[in-house]
């Protein structure tokens, strides 16, 4: 049997503690309350869509042309002016500039990654009550301005880009070797198709990690390859990256 604790030492223990406990219990509340939203349920709901038809928008770009990534991109706009934040506003200013600028005949790469990174960052179910949303839209908001400002005009290395374009040739003849299996390897082709728009980023060749990016979002767990529509679909993404490392190789 444990031996009796002697009061005096219950007592200094107890006065030990409070500070302690009643920090804690003033603390409690805190944890327990939920942060209030900082925008209409409606404006988000719609901000959320917009995001999600421009993400569309943009992964059918090369099939359908730039209009509809215009259109997304002025929904997404008009769902800024009236959330009267200054964030949105100044993301969706950026973003709109940007789209004008996709009209050139030759965008730039720097342009078309930063379009990309935006487009996939706000394409999540908060919304604009994500706790990072101020940061990260002002983050791409700076990025995509810089990017319509300065367009990438750096000289490339011919040498690196014929190594990369040889090295990922290599890889689109296995892809579509996986592609035609029975049954298609879905998972190698996600792979290998997120391992070369990786690469392409490294070395700054934007449009190449754009197409390669298309490609891996088209594959998930749901995607039935066995289906001609898909492996069709998958097919002429493929035929887009080999078109674009063809030429890359031939400069």
């Amino acid at each position: 049997m444990a031996p009796d604790i002697p009061d005096d030492d219950l007592a200094g223990t107890r006065a030990a503690l409070a500070p302690t406990l009643a920090a804690a219990a003033a603390v409690l509340p805190w944890l327990n309350k939920q942060r209030s939203p900082r925008f209409a349920a409606e404006i988000n709901e719609r901000w959320v869509r917009a995001c999600r038809e421009l993400d569309a928008a943009w992964s059918a770009r090369p099939a359908s042309g730039g209009g509809s990534v215009r259109q997304s991109v002025f929904a997404l706009y008009g769902v800024a002016l009236d959330s009267k934040d200054a964030d949105c506003l100044a993301l969706g200013e950026a973003l709109a500039s940007a789209t004008d600028r996709l009209e050139d005949d030759q965008p730039s790469p720097h342009l078309i990654a930063a379009m990309s990174a935006a487009i996939e960052c706000f394409d999540e179910a908060g919304g604009l009550e994500h706790e990072a949303f101020p940061q990260r839209a002002r983050h791409f908001a700076t990025r995509l301005q810089n990017a319509v400002e300065q367009p990438g005009n750096q000289q490339r290395s011919p040498l690196i880009d014929r190594l990369f374009a040889s090295e990922v040739s290599e890889r689109l003849t296995l892809m579509r070797e996986a592609l035609d299996a029975l049954p298609p390897d879905a998972v190698m082709l996600k792979s290998e198709a997120a391992q070369i728009a990786e690469q392409a980023e490294l070395i700054e060749l934007y449009g190449v990690m754009d197409l390669a990016r298309q490609l891996a979002r088209q594959i998930d767990g749901t995607t039935d390859l066995e289906q001609p529509a898909t492996r069709t679909a998958i097919g002429h993404a493929l035929d887009r990256l080999t078109a674009a490392i063809a030429a890359l190789d031939a400069l």
